[in-house]
Formats: C-alpha cells, sequence, structure tokens
C-alpha cells in the first residue's frame, strides 16, 4: 500500500472505530457499561439523588447479555451492607434474597476420599458466614441483577441489554461514550441482511462495569496507564453448577467451603456448595489462574472434586440443571488500578474491588457504583459539563468500608500464592488474629507468565465422566444455554495465528486445550496429517480465560454480537 492510501486508511479508521460508517447517535448524562451489580448499583443511586434534587439527568445502561443477569454468574453468599445503604427496604420491595445462611462448614480434603473439617475456631474471621450479628444470603447474583435492573428502570434509567458496547469514544485525550457493536454482520465482515450499523452513545462521564477481564476496561488500563505502580492484576477460573437434589438431601442455608484435593502442588484454589432455596444446591471451584502445569485441565478438576464424599453426599440423586464458567478478578487492593481518567471510572470487577479474603465481591462492587454515582452526580449537579478526572471519587471511595476491607485482605491472595494453601492460610489466619499487622505480601509474577514446559510435568489423566456425578464439556456447554450466530466474525482474536501450532504447542502441549471451560480451542489434524488450531466461538462462555492466560498473550476476547453467549437462568 502507498504511503497516500495508508494514511487515508488510518484517517477512516480511528480507535478501531469505522468513521465512514454513518451511525446514529444519542446522547446522556451518564452512560454506564454492563448490568452487573456495580454498573446496575451507580444507576440507581444516580437517579435516586437526581429525583431527590429534582434535578433532570439521562442515565443509560448497556448490557451485551441477551437480557440482564444473562450472563452474571458468581457463588454467591450475599453480604447485603451495600444493598441496605442502597434499598433498605429491599425486603419489602421483594428482592430476591430468601435464605440465609444458616450453617458454615470448611473442609481440607487430604486425597479423594479423605478430609478434615476444621473446627470452627480455626477458620479465617473472613471466610465465616455465619454469627457475629450479620445476616449472609445464599443468592442468585443474576436474580440480583434482575431485580437491581427493575428498580433502576422504576426510577427512570434507560437499560439496553442485547447491545454490545465494542469500542470507547476518546477525544482530545478523554472518554466521551461509546459504540456498539454492529447488529448482522457475516463471518467475513460483510453486512447481511438486516444488518444495523452500532450507535454512537455519547455521554457526559461513561462508568465502566464489565465484570472481570472487561475488555474496554483492559484497553483503558492500557491507554491511560491506571496501573502504573501496582502489582500485576491476579485472576482465578470459578465453575459453577446448579441442582436440584432430593428433598431429604436439602438443607437450605448450609454453607460449605474447601480446598485441597484434586487441586495440587502449586495449583492453588478453593470450592464451594451451598443449599438454596426450592431443593436446588450450587456447586463450584475456583481455580487460581496461577498455576504452572499446562496439563491442568480447571473443568475436569472441578468434575472429579464431585466425587469426594464430602461433596457427593449433598449430589447424588439429584439432577444437573445450569453450567458456567467465569474469570474473576482476585488481586485485591495490590493490584488494584486506578479507577479514574478523563471522562469516566472503572468499577466493580472490571477494576479488581472484589475482597477474595470473603470469596465475596457482590457487596464492593455494588459499593464502587454507589461511590461513583456520589460522585458524577456531585459533579453535575454543580454544573459540569463533563469529560474531567473525577479525581474527587478516590478520596471518596478510599474512606469507604469497601477500600477498608480491601486495604485490611491485601495479603490474602499474595500469602497463598507466594506460600501455599496451608502456609499461606495459616499466615492469613494469624495476621487477622492480630488485626492485619504482618508485613503486606506482594505477588509481582503474571498468571499467563507462571506457565512451565509441558516436558516438565507428567500429563494428568483426568477419569472418564460418569453423567451422574461428573460430564463431559459438550454437555456442559449445552446446560450454560451459549448461543452465538455461527456467520459472524470471531470474537476470539489471534494476534499471530501461527503462534498456538508453532510455539505453543511444542512447548506447553497448547494449553488453550484445557485452561478452555467450554472447547473454544482445539488442536485437530487437516488432510495432510499437520496439527491446526481451532476456534469453536460458538462454544464461548465468555468466562476471558484465554485472555488471561495464553502464555504469549495472544489472544484477545473482544465482545461478540449483542445478545450472543451464554443465557444463565438462576445463576
Amino acid at each position: 500500500m502507498e504511503n497516500g492510501d495508508q494514511n487515508g486508511g488510518e484517517s477512516m479508521m480511528k480507535n478501531g472505530i469505522d468513521n465512514t460508517v454513518e451511525r446514529d447517535v444519542m446522547e446522556f448524562d451518564v452512560v454506564i457499561v454492563g448490568a452487573g451489580p456495580a454498573g446496575l448499583s451507580a444507576a440507581c443511586r444516580l437517579m435516586q439523588q437526581a429525583n431527590a434534587a429534582s434535578h433532570e439527568l439521562s442515565v443509560c445502561v448497556v448490557e451485551k447479555g441477551s437480557e440482564v443477569g444473562a450472563h452474571i454468574l458468581s457463588g454467591a453468599i450475599f453480604e447485603p451492607r451495600a444493598l441496605d445503604e442502597l434499598f433498605p427496604d429491599w425486603a419489602e420491595r421483594g428482592a430476591p434474597l430468601d435464605t440465609p445462611a444458616v450453617r458454615d462448614e470448611v473442609y481440607l480434603l487430604k486425597d479423594a476420599q479423605k478430609a478434615q473439617k476444621l473446627p470452627h475456631a480455626l477458620v479465617p474471621r473472613s471466610m465465616r458466614n455465619t454469627g457475629g450479628g450479620v445476616t449472609r444470603y445464599v443468592a442468585s447474583a443474576g436474580n440480583l441483577c434482575r431485580w437491581l435492573a427493575e428498580q433502576a428502570e422504576t426510577l427512570g434509567v434507560d437499560v439496553f441489554p442485547g447491545f454490545a458496547a465494542q469500542h470507547t469514544l476518546i477525544e482530545d485525550g478523554r472518554v466521551v461514550g461509546i459504540v456498539t457493536g454492529d447488529m448482522g454482520v457475516a463471518a467475513d465482515g460483510t453486512p447481511k441482511d438486516g444488518h444495523m450499523p452500532g450507535m454512537e452513545l455519547r455521554a457526559r462521564y461513561t462508568l465502566f462495569a464489565e465484570g472481570s477481564r472487561g475488555h474496554l476496561g483492559k484497553e483503558l488500563i492500557e491507554q491511560f496507564s491506571l496501573d502504573a505502580g501496582r502489582d500485576p492484576q491476579h485472576y482465578g477460573l470459578g465453575l459453577k453448577e446448579l441442582w436440584e437434589v432430593p428433598a431429604e438431601q436439602h438443607e437450605p442455608g448450609l454453607v460449605l467451603h474447601g480446598a485441597g484435593w484434586p487441586l495440587s502442588g502449586d495449583t492453588h484454589g478453593g470450592w464451594f456448595l451451598y443449599h438454596a432455596d426450592n431443593r436446588q444446591v450450587v456447586v463450584g471451584l475456583i481455580v487460581d489462574l496461577s498455576y504452572r502445569n499446562p496439563w491442568v485441565s480447571p473443568f475436569d478438576e472441578f468434575q472429579r472434586m464431585k466425587h469426594h464424599p464430602v461433596l457427593s453426599q449433598h449430589l447424588q440423586g439429584g439432577k444437573r440443571l445450569a453450567y458456567g464458567a467465569r474469570a474473576l478478578t482476585k488481586g485485591g487492593m495490590n493490584c488494584l488500578p486506578k479507577m479514574t481518567f478523563p471522562g469516566g471510572l472503572l468499577l466493580g470487577c472490571d477494576a479488581g474491588t472484589l475482597n477474595f479474603a470473603k470469596i465475596k465481591g457482590l457487596h464492593t462492587a455494588m459499593k464502587s457504583g454507589m461511590v461513583a454515582a456520589e460522585s458524577v452526580f456531585e459533579a453535575l449537579a454543580a454544573g459540569d459539563e463533563g469529560g474531567r478526572e473525577l479525581t474527587e471519587f478516590t478520596a471518596k471511595w478510599e474512606a469507604s468500608w469497601a477500600w477498608a476491607e480491601l486495604k485490611a485482605s491485601a495479603s490474602f491472595g499474595p500469602a497463598i500464592h507466594r506460600y501455599g494453601t496451608v502456609l499461606g492460610g495459616a499466615y492469613n489466619f494469624v495476621n487477622q488474629l492480630i488485626g492485619n499487622r504482618l508485613p503486606n505480601v506482594h505477588d509481582t509474577s503474571t498468571d499467563y507468565g507462571t506457565l512451565k514446559p509441558a516436558a516438565a510435568f507428567t500429563p494428568i489423566d483426568y477419569p472418564k465422566p460418569d453423567g451422574k456425578l461428573s460430564f463431559d464439556k459438550p454437555s456442559s456447554v449445552f446446560l450454560s444455554n451459549t448461543n452465538h450466530e455461527e456467520n459472524q466474525p470471531c470474537h476470539l482474536h489471534l494476534a499471530d495465528p501461527e503462534l498456538p501450532v508453532r510455539d505453543n504447542l511444542p512447548e506447553y502441549a497448547e494449553p488453550a486445550q484445557r485452561y478452555c471451560p467450554a472447547g473454544v480451542y482445539e488442536i485437530v489434524e487437516d488432510s495432510d496429517g499437520k496439527p491446526q488450531f481451532q476456534i469453536n466461538f460458538q462454544n464461548c462462555v465468555h468466562c476471558k480465560t484465554c485472555d488471561i492466560k495464553d502464555p504469549a498473550q495472544n489472544i484477545t476476547w473482544v465482545a461478540p454480537e449483542g445478545g450472543g453467549g451464554p443465557n444463565y437462568p438462576n445463576m
């Protein structure tokens, strides 16, 4: 291409946006990306303040899922502290919190049969879910978000599900809104029947609450160097199933947590099993993505884990109803990026506000959204035209109880990474016992940089699923209700298409085949018997693990066409 042509091409594309396409433009005071707990709490708090002050305010929430809650996946034991502040009358409003946690047990699984139940006195205070004058609830995070969306709409918020925020609008060094993804584009990039270009949603302030490893949040962190001086962010992969069990096995409000088997060596993580209402039990495993052994398959670890007697007694005779997987941002305060930049804020798991010491993030995500709303409204009510950096948010956030939680638990994850589950757990127990006065522990490694060559490990021979307690990936993806229009561009981008076979296969036995919990990535042979890297993007449950764990950082996850992906019920 001649230089003139190249420069012309660059002028047509800016920040990945094709400027030659005519797009509808909608203007709001505030645009919020993501209808999760942080985004919806921000929307509700904004309109509460506006309505109380008779201040006209336009607030829009865009959500890539087909409906609010479709892409929401969390344990979840819910601590209602933020909700008490947002809607003190939440019970009268019908919030879906019907099952208080009433009994709490923690186990260390020693092998496939044996386990040690930890005495209550030895369980770190942050992991206790009963007592202490606080009622916590076994909850569906998806249903909670559906309820929050109803409250937001009643207050006057526009909520648009099925619209994926594809690009950030940046002008003169500040964020001025987002562009939603085009609808009706074929795999080769050409328009199909019913093609509709994405819209520009412009705002005085834009709040990003996409959840863990949001693709726009990732770009903003890089664009504005928001992680400068912070430890590298750390992630876990959470896998979860929803079961219906016989009535005689059901104990609403029973909460079990544990660690140990089947994870071993430097592969850390923990499991959970909660008894919800309506004879339902949720079970899951969180695998830290800092593991070194490229033969590890988090999905298969989860499946064999359910055969341990401590867990199987709760599931036997039951029926699996749903499956899902999602990355979670677990680095804590040491890894938390700067959350402000000109024209916007980074909130919730998009930034990393989860308190991993509690294994809870809904309440802190909600609080981040509420603090953001208070900062934004204060500015707009004072006549702010938007676009500046809301530095006052930082002071408000660091004065909040959510920040205090993160500060107190700053060493929790790093201690386990550096010292292991047992010694790291002991460090955390002692640290909490003496009021968090031990030196802060840091982990400056990257999750993708920890993988070692496959030759250094023995391949793991996972047992075949029995179809009763353990299952394969295809049947699991089916239960996630995942759907993507096949004739659309692949949303999993390879910087170098040859790298998986050329580099990752000989060095790491191409770990994408195993770290992906949905069977998206495969090594197949072509007609000449040569290995090929195949991407089954239709299976993608939007967990983002590939974007995090690929050792070459060759895979970039971007939002597919709006409405695609999983459709989680009651998760």
